[in-house]
């Protein structure tokens, strides 16, 4: 393999817990915005609100709308929803901003800066700046950069999202390892010619979700981001010995 320069992080599901970060978020805004709504299921909003994450992006991907950070589309998509459950909208804003402040994994903080001990660590993700800035400063994530998805203007899969971030970095596609739960997201940056690590989040999709399962031989299969940390320290040592 290539020596790997830069570790490139997918976000939500991968480094936060976007399910959990988002019911218990809702269920906050519940409580004060509409306490007698007691048929609502918090964990349910955030996979409704979830839902509409990818085809909120697809008119962006295809051309037909020009690029819209996710803060935006975040919200648009709340707004749909609110009105789908007759909920009133009021502090949508601040609840939009529930992705900017969702919690991190149990290793994550730790691992990222043990990868950082041996390479660049930076996300790629659809995040915007400033939703990535905030939730690092946050929960304490020790990204050597942010490169929000604003940045490269487009939305993963496409392959400008990994091709342009590696050209940011001035590094050529095969020094990017692109870290991620989500096989989809790693066949995409495979086929742009990045390396690949597959992190197992079994609880990405909450409680009920009962394994997370790598798809394809990526060069990377870890169980959380320290033994990341750990096998690149060992495979850089080996590849310069």
């Amino acid at each position: 393999m290539t020596e790997v320069r830069a570790a490139l992080f997918d976000v939500f599901g991968t480094v936060v817990d976007w399910r959990g970060g988002i019911a218990d978020e809702v269920r906050r805004w519940l409580d004060e915005y509409a306490p007698e709504r007691d048929d609502i299921d918090p964990g349910d909003f955030a996979d409704r609100w979830r839902a509409r994450y990818q085809p909120s992006m697809q008119p962006i991907r295809t051309g037909e709308r020009p690029f819209t950070k996710l803060d935006v589309l975040h919200r648009e998509s709340l707004v749909e929803l609110l009105a789908e459950y007759v909920l009133p909208t009021e502090a949508v804003d601040d609840l939009t901003l529930a992705w900017h402040r969702l919690p991190p994994w149990p290793d994550s903080v730790a691992g990222i800066a043990a990868v950082r001990e041996s390479v660049i660590v930076a996300p790629l993700s659809n995040g915007n700046v400033s939703l990535l800035l905030d939730m690092a400063k946050r929960a304490g994530i020790p990204w050597d950069a942010v490169l929000g998805a604003e940045v490269v203007q487009a939305y993963k899969p496409t392959p400008e999202s990994y091709l342009r971030t590696a050209e940011l970095l001035d590094l050529a596609p095969g020094q990017c390892l692109m870290v991620a739960t989500h096989n989809d997201d790693l066949a995409a940056a495979r086929g742009c010619g990045l390396q690949t690590a597959f992190v197992r989040r079994p609880h990405e999709h909450g409680p009920q979700q009962t394994e997370s399962e790598p798809t394809d031989d990526w060069e990377f299969v870890v169980d959380d981001l320290e033994e990341l940390g750990r096998l690149l320290r060992s495979s850089q040592a080996s590849s310069r010995s």
